[in-house]
């Protein structure tokens, strides 16, 4: 009988995961013997007879449950980016044990008994910043998540974790289906008028994959995107337009509306047991916000600010479209981004099918290798021998500028059937220092990019390469962490504070300094003209103002169904009264946002999507430091960057550590005059 893999030390490079040796039978009995493992860990500490101390209490609470924090990670990591049906069952058996051992612990009476006795003495303690940290955050992880409860409240807690873990996920599997579902297939060829020759051929390369005649069209984002920017056949336009904004809302088995109501519902049920008015409440109240009227307040203050701008963006793109022969009265969405790019073309004579050629993946990522080491210094080299889930993903080991090793970094970039949509970071082993060792982290990026087809490497489109950036910023935030705790390291802080680090990266894609370090024609080596940098800067501010409202919608939105009591409400009618304040497209019956809204309803984003927003706020205002005074090579700005926010996670609070490196509190006029939005 062969080893379970997870059962004893990994003798991979670097401990990573032997996905190679992984095998789908040997998640469960792992999880359980994690579940064993831990439960026996807690039993330990509560059966301790010495006084409660924050080593004998608090800090072996933190370093309980290791194996079970070594099968959750890779079995979560692959049901995102690699799952198949059998993963996904397996997952669905998981996710309530994990509730139960969660809740087992925070309800445990003796061992809050004992992490309230170390709390109450925290004055005299005299702990470093980030021990008083770990402190605070267990003792709250035990009183805001049931620890104070009668009887009957704490089952009634456990049957809501319960079936909230089973809801998010089921969510995120009908969205998933969704989209792996759904096929345009074009058979001809007049009906590609307007697309570029990279779309045409990426859907050539789909439809031969699927074993089709003509070119086929998808949801995924490298297919979907494209179609709706160039294709000049409305009704085509239309018809993947209502596919995608339809997903989950066709009253079918993949229908997401009884979930959001029972999700929705549970929250707030939750929240309410717990002592709190509403879930936004209860989530906010360990947000950099700090309370829902706060975001409130800064969503309806943004939008007073990006709905002027974006009505007269929506008139301008309306008369250059009649103007080109729309005769409709009213642009619909799916009109949307065909003239915008149309516009764009004519305003500033720019357009992907331009830019594209000087971003080959290849290229872009060693920029944001190179952009990391002119700031932090840091060095990555790729491996072979690293194992991997799926062939396509690339290994690299991190070195800081003294050579030291750093972190493993993972890059997954293409679409597949087994993976969601979108693009995130996560790890697969966490920062920590323990018994001495700093255990460097395993980093991974998980994106869906263009394809490489059989004439063309992947060549990104502009807003590709802003989300490689964006996801790589998370990842230097997992590899440069170095606290003392896992569960306070890297981006493991509040919601509204995770997003720095990945929007400042991104400020990199506009300056012509880091452009030219990676922005190389593919074929001719050429780099990037100044002339091309100018335009993508001339045209950074283009429709911001309708982007700025579409972003300000969808935390409307979360906050209508979070920060209130339910109203019972259908989803249409939820989506109309924010529709009402932060959308100037006409309605459109059988679609509706929020039952493919992964982000709060199969993410940890309820009641946190505005963070994007206040992240903005947070980045705007670091990047102008970081050009204050010289941009890569203000190493002023980046050695305070790196180390009182990248390493510090959340040992902190995070206002705290934004005033450590900017020298004062922020100020929202950067991300103002940024947007356009003034002057």
């Amino acid at each position: 009988m062969t080893q379970n893999p997870f059962l004893s030390s990994y003798t991979t490079p670097h401990q990573t995961a032997p996905f190679d040796k992984i095998k789908n039978a040997d998640y469960l009995p792992a999880l359980k013997d994690g579940l064993a493992q831990g439960r026996k860990d807690v039993d330990a500490i509560v059966a301790n007879t010495a006084t409660p101390t924050f080593e004998n209490t608090i800090v072996a609470l933190e370093r309980s449950g290791d194996l079970l924090g070594k099968v959750t990670s890779v079995l979560f990591n692959l049901n995102s980016a690699e799952t198949t049906p059998e993963l996904q069952k397996i997952v669905k058996e998981a996710s309530p044990l994990l509730s139960e051992y969660g809740n087992d612990i925070t309800l445990n009476e003796k061992l809050f008994a004992r992490v309230k006795a170390v709390y109450d003495q925290r004055a005299s303690l005299k702990l470093d910043p980030e021990s008083a940290m770990l402190l605070e955050k267990s003792y709250k992880r035990f009183a805001r998540n049931g620890a104070n409860l009668n009887e009957k409240g704490k089952e009634r807690l456990r049957a809501i974790d319960k079936e909230l873990s089973q809801l998010s996920l089921q969510f995120g599997e009908n969205v998933l289906n969704e989209t792996n579902e759904y096929t345009m297939v074009v058979t001809d060829e007049k009906d590609l008028a307007g697309l570029p020759d990279f779309a045409r051929d990426a859907a050539k390369a789909t439809a031969k994959q699927k074993g089709k005649e003509g070119w086929v069209f998808t949801l995924q984002a490298p297919s979907y995107g494209p179609f709706m920017q160039y294709a000049d056949n409305r009704e085509l336009r239309k018809k993947l337009f209502m596919a995608y904004n339809g997903r989950g809302f066709h009253g079918d088995k993949n229908d997401n509306s009884a979930i959001i109501n029972k999700i929705v519902n549970l929250r707030y049920e939750r929240a309410n047991l717990l002592g709190y008015k509403t879930h936004a409440d209860f989530v906010l109240e360990e947000s950099m916000a700090g309370s829902r009227d706060k975001v409130q307040s800064f969503l309806n203050e943004l939008v007073t600010y990006a709905r002027p701008a974006a009505e007269r963006q929506l008139a301008e793109l309306t008369t250059y479209a009649k103007a080109h022969g729309f005769t409709d009265d009213k642009l619909q969405t799916w009109d949307n981004s065909y003239y915008a790019e149309k516009l764009k073309k004519e305003k500033y004579d720019l357009d992907d099918e331009t830019l594209k050629p000087y971003f080959k993946l290849e290229n872009v990522l060693n920029g944001v290798f190179t952009v990391a080491n002119k700031l932090y210094g840091v060095t990555f080299k790729e491996r072979t021998d690293i194992p991997v889930y799926n062939s396509e993903v690339k290994t690299f080991d991190v070195f800081d500028k003294d050579g030291k090793f750093l972190a493993v970094f993972y890059g997954d970039y293409f679409p597949r059937a087994g993976k969601r949509s979108g693009a995130w970071m996560n790890d697969i082993q966490g920062q920590k220092v323990e018994n001495g060792e700093n255990i460097r982290p395993h980093i991974i990026n998980v994106c869906n990019f263009t394809r490489p087809t059989d004439t063309k490497p992947s060549l990104l489109t502009f807003y590709e390469v802003t989300t490689l950036f964006h996801e790589f910023g998370h990842g230097l935030h997992g590899m440069l962490a170095n606290g003392k705790y896992e569960s306070l390291s890297g981006t493991s802080v509040p919601r509204d504070f995770v997003e720095l680090p990945s929007q400042v990266m991104e400020n990199w894609c506009y300056d012509p300094e880091a452009l030219k370090l990676f922005a190389k024609h593919y074929q001719t080596g050429e780099v990037i003209p100044n002339e091309l940098i100018e335009k993508i800067r001339a045209s950074q501010n283009f429709m911001a103002g309708m982007a700025n409202l579409r972003q300000l919608r969808l935390g409307l939105v979360d906050m209508y169904y979070h920060g209130q009591k339910p109203t019972g409400e259908t989803i249409s009618q939820v989506e109309s009264r924010v529709d009402s304040v932060a959308n100037l497209f006409p309605h459109v019956d059988g679609i509706a946002v929020s039952p493919a809204f992964s982000h709060i309803f199969a993410g940890g984003y309820s009641a946190g999507y505005y963070s994007y927003k206040w992240s903005e706020v947070l980045d705007a205002d670091a990047f102008e430091f970081f050009k204050e005074k010289g941009g890569l090579d203000n190493k002023a700005a980046a050695d305070s960057f790196r180390k009182n926010v990248l390493e510090k996670g959340g040992s902190e609070k995070p206002m705290e550590l934004y005033k450590k490196f900017r020298g004062r509190e922020p100020s929202p006029k950067a991300m103002l005059r940024r947007s356009g939005l003034i002057l």
